[in-house]
């Protein structure tokens, strides 16, 4: 059966195992190897050692795997479910590694109901002669993280700390990629705030800070375990493999830094946009106002001699209709001077 969530070389497994092997030295040992009998070749005095790849496995699917290798309970409970944070946890001598991976959902206008991120998950166990990589979600297949590994037979002989260390690495590097692509949405979004047009519908800067919370909350969580990591704190971890973790650690920084500053911008733009907003409306009804004022010379004029009463100044004159309308003209062009020059219209 194919296996399911990646292209990673798969055939004749259960369609949740993606792949199964055996390393040496480096080096994959040819041939599929079944999860009964992996563990009677594993050996991690010779280096030897196996990496299991599933993808969102059930609890019964992935009991198997954790019977074999002794994982923890409360660790298995939060591989299956999944829906964690990122985390760093250590279980007698094995590992558990949370990653949670991002992608850019591509988008041709940003809306207010548009989706930028979409968030899945990685959880590695690694411990004494094997690794073992849970997927759910979108998180992105690891063939291509498999293949540079074992084009690099050096790194690999670190054993599981190597496969840790390579996950991880990839993981960042995608969130590189997702910020490069939110500051891209962030300036297009920029220019049309701050454009002389109306105004942009603040529920789609309200939109975009979302979708930054939800990648802030993906990534920043990571940084204590990275950090324990990079400094040697884990026994697990080889110092030459620690050195790579201080990289891995380098550009998890570099994107918090990102995201801290696009969280300043969208905050700054949907302030400038309900500004915006406000002074809008502010124009609007001084020229409401204005018009009013307009309006009201002739609707006071015109109801004075409306009154109908018999003794009124001018009310008989042959000369008292035009002269009314004269004196209407030259007010209204008075008042409509005054308010043009005060800039109310």
């Amino acid at each position: 059966m194919a296996a399911q969530g990646g292209d990673e070389d798969g055939a004749g497994l259960p369609s949740t195992v993606v792949d199964c092997a055996l390393y040496e030295g480096g080096i994959r040992i040819p041939g599929q190897v079944s999860l009964s009998t992996i563990m009677k070749r594993i050996d991690p005095e010779v280096g030897r050692f196996a990496w299991i790849g599933l993808y969102e496995p059930t609890a019964e699917q992935l009991q198997e795997v954790a019977e074999a290798f002794g994982l923890h309970p409360l660790a298995v409970e939060d591989a299956v479910h999944a829906h964690q944070r990122p985390k760093l946890e250590r279980y007698g001598d094995i590992l558990f590694l949370v990653l949670k991976t991002i992608v850019y959902v591509d988008h041709e206008k940003l809306t207010a109901t548009s989706e930028i991120v979409d968030t899945g998950e990685i959880m590695v166990f690694a411990g004494p002669g094997f690794a073992i990589t849970v997927r759910h979600g979108s998180a992105p297949p690891l063939d291509d993280v498999r293949r540079q590994l074992q084009e690099d037979p050096q790194q690999l002989g670190c054993g599981p700390a190597a496969v840790l260390h390579a996950v991880a690495d990839m993981v960042v590097d995608r969130y590189l990629d997702v910020a490069d692509a939110f500051a891209g949405d962030i300036d297009t979004l920029e220019a049309e705030v701050f454009s002389p047009d109306r105004p942009v519908d603040a529920g789609r800067i309200y939109q975009l800070k979302r979708e930054l919370m939800e990648f802030k909350r993906a990534v920043m969580p990571l940084a204590g375990a990275l950090q324990r990591l990079g400094e040697g704190r884990v026994a697990q971890i080889p110092p030459k493999v620690s050195t790579y973790f201080r990289d891995v650690a380098d550009h998890h920084q570099r994107v918090t830094e990102q995201i801290q500053s696009f969280d300043e911008l969208v905050t700054g733009m949907l302030s400038a946009s309900i500004a915006q907003l406000g002074v809008q409306q502010n124009a609007d009804m001084r020229r409401i106002s204005a018009w009013a004022a307009l309006i009201a010379v002739p609707t006071m004029i015109v109801g004075v001699y409306g009154m109908n009463f018999d003794h009124m100044p001018e009310l008989k004159s042959p000369y008292g209709y035009p002269a009314v309308w004269v004196v209407i003209a030259i007010v209204c062009t008075l008042v409509h001077r005054s308010l043009r020059r005060n800039k109310w219209l």
